[in-house]
């Protein structure tokens, strides 16, 4: 026996509000994550607060001049209304909490020290933190200058992107889109 339209509907529906809760749409702004992501591309992100090292994040960007955050932590399930009131940035995950702290983050200046070897004498990524950098790093906001970032300043883990590309010659402000997979990889066709 198959169910009837109203069950169908109703699975639909439900369907379509867990999926709104659990994927965000966003806009790259800058070009922190350039060659692999660059301004005005779009990227669908997974809501999840635990990302692996190497994956592309989308994490809420500290206050201006600062490396603190002015509001708490949005709650998991948190609406459009919330996430938009808020500033958000594309970064890749460099380590995780337990990983060594890697070698290639310089060390920050003393008045922005990340609570890394130098100030601590720790040799790995505290529990509920990670280490977070832009692959542009002339352009990057990120673990060379904030430090650590809290786990639960994450959105969500990148898992598709369309880049946005100008065509050289065509109609004034005309452009394409091309679909890829976020995380790991360079932009294909």
């Amino acid at each position: 026996m198959t169910p009837g339209p109203p069950l169908l509907l109703l699975g639909t529906v439900t369907t379509a509000l867990l999926l709104r809760r659990a994927l965000v749409s966003v806009a790259v702004h800058g070009s922190s994550m350039e060659p692999a992501y660059h301004d005005g591309d779009r990227i669908l992100v997974l809501r999840a607060r635990t990302p692996s090292a190497g994956q592309v994040v989308v994490v809420e960007r500290p206050g201006p001049g600062t490396t603190t955050w002015p509001h708490s932590p949005l709650a998991r399930g948190a609406g459009a209304a919330a996430l938009s009131g808020r500033q958000w940035m594309i970064k890749r995950v460099s380590a995780t909490p337990g990983d060594p702290i890697p070698r290639h983050v310089p060390q920050p200046p003393p008045h922005r020290a990340m609570a890394a070897r130098a100030h601590t004498g720790a040799e790995h990524v505290p529990p509920g933190s990670l280490v977070l950098l832009g692959d542009n790093a002339h352009a990057s906001l990120d673990s060379r200058q904030v430090g650590y970032f809290p786990a639960a300043r994450i959105l969500g883990v990148v898992l598709l992107a369309r880049a946005v590309h100008r065509r050289p010659r065509p109609t004034p402000g005309a452009a394409r889109s091309v679909w890829f997979r976020g995380g790991r990889g360079r932009r294909t066709r």
